[in-house]
């Protein structure tokens, strides 16, 4: 299945994202002393002699909570300023003797040195504040984000009911009819800005939650101006595009779970953890090591109740939100996957089949235009009446694209122009269809 989109996706527009507040105390951060106090060490500990200031900014918190926290731990006596008795502007701090021993005890209880987390609490309530849930997706955004694709008017309707009512999409067909591609450019119709927190803090233990691969960061000013300069936002949190995560045929259950990394012992967040406040699609489904139906009993409580349950090792069990719009992608039928609880949470079922000649021809048309291949209507018509009718092959909106992308890649070869001959399309057509036309593996 193409998953490589053929014209530019659509541009997501930015909305007015007020900051987070920065806390004024420990205790407005909502951690507990000792997750603060052991960050303090280990950066202490890495980074040698520092200033408030720069500890303020390895840690993300402001510097009069972390005046007050050296305060603290010069009194008992963890940390020290070498040759100063006093305070001043440029005043650095060191570990010392005992510093360094707690600093190495807290190294081996998690080896995670960043930003500080956040509180599960203040998590929660972010996510509650920037949920997907109840922004109404107008037409003119869903035609703006469909445009490059090929679909009927029908069709495209009752894409907008589905992204409207928030509800769960199956997208299904035979390969190659564009599921994947069809989903990749629905989850552009998300718009605005999140804060997404580095890490958070539950029972003591760290969840890394910021994934530089999923979290696109952006700039305030591209957030909608609604920044109030005076007040800086809290470092702890990463402004960043809504997310979009998803999930192939290396998709197990193990990854729905919290995973504690062995050597740096602290979390990292699961797949749908990271895409709250967007969307996750699960693509190919069917394909996974682990069972369609065990995959699909993993989600019936998220999808209803619009939460997850996650554990630590310790045996805590803990909620979160689960904020993001869900596509399913696969090659099975809905009734196939005899789950009637779980086909029931399937908001919308969408078959997405063969095209039309028309809209084939519009496809193959777009497909010359991404691959810049001269279009010849003529090519068309072979393609169309020849290789197709003679072969019983459907009209799917993949084949075109990978069609041309093999003229041109031997064009490219021989050092000539690529056209679209009725030699260069028979010869495409063998390599590319040689399982279902019977060939055997060597």
């Amino acid at each position: 299945m193409v998953s490589e989109v053929l014209l530019a996706r659509a541009e997501p527009v930015r909305i007015p994202v007020e900051p987070i507040r920065p806390p004024q105390s420990l205790e407005a951060t909502g951690l507990s002393d000792a997750v603060v106090f052991d960050l303090v060490l280990k950066h202490l500990r890495r980074h040698g002699d520092c200033s408030t200031a720069e500890l303020a900014m390895l840690i993300a918190l402001p510097v009069p909570v972390l005046d007050r926290l050296l305060g603290f731990l010069r009194t008992e006596r963890l940390v020290e300023i070498p040759g100063r008795g006093n305070f001043d502007a440029d005043v650095r701090f060191s570990l010392t003797d005992l510093g360094r021993a707690r600093a190495e005890d807290a190294f081996q209880r998690n080896r995670y040195i960043g930003a500080a987390p956040v509180s599960l609490a203040d998590y929660v309530a972010q996510v509650g504040r920037q949920r997907i849930s109840g922004a109404r997706i107008a037409p003119d955004r869903l035609a703006q984000v469909l445009q490059p694709l090929v679909l009927p008017p029908e069709l495209i309707a009752t894409l907008g009911a589905a992204v409207n009512s928030q509800r769960p999409m199956f997208l299904y067909g035979p390969s190659g009819a564009g599921k994947t591609w069809l989903a990749e450019h629905l989850v552009d119709v998300i718009e605005g800005a999140i804060w997404v927190p580095h890490a958070i803090e539950v029972d003591g233990e760290i969840i890394q939650v910021f994934d530089p691969i999923v979290h696109r960061p952006i700039g305030a000013s591209h957030a909608g101006g609604s920044f109030d300069r005076s007040r800086q936002p809290d470092g702890r949190w990463v402004l960043c595009e809504r997310p979009v995560v998803k999930l192939g045929g290396e998709m197990t259950l193990s990854m729905m779970d919290l995973e504690l990394d062995p050597v740096t012992r602290f979390y990292k967040a699961p797949a749908q953890l990271k895409a709250n406040n967007g969307a996750l699609v699960f693509d190919d489904l069917g394909r996974q090591r682990s069972s369609a139906s065990q995959i699909l009993n993993r989600w019936i409580v998220p999808l209803d109740r619009r939460v997850d349950y996650l554990s630590l090792h310790t045996g805590t069990s803990f909620e979160v939100p689960f904020d993001a719009l869900v596509f399913f992608s696969s090659n099975l039928s809905p009734a196939s996957l005899d789950d009637p609880a779980f086909v029931r949470r399937l908001g919308y079922k969408i078959r997405l089949d063969a095209l039309d000649e028309a809209a084939y021809r519009c496809v193959f048309r777009q497909a010359c235009e991404r691959a810049d291949v001269e279009h010849d209507e003529s090519a068309a018509d072979f393609l169309i009446d020849e290789l197709h009718r003679r072969s019983g092959m459907p009209l799917l909106a993949a084949y075109p694209l990978d069609l041309v992308l093999k003229i041109r890649d031997r064009a490219v070869y021989e050092g000539s122009v690529a056209r679209l001959t009725p030699e260069a399309l028979s010869w495409a057509w063998a390599l590319y269809f040689a399982a279902e036309s019977g060939a055997d593996d060597d």
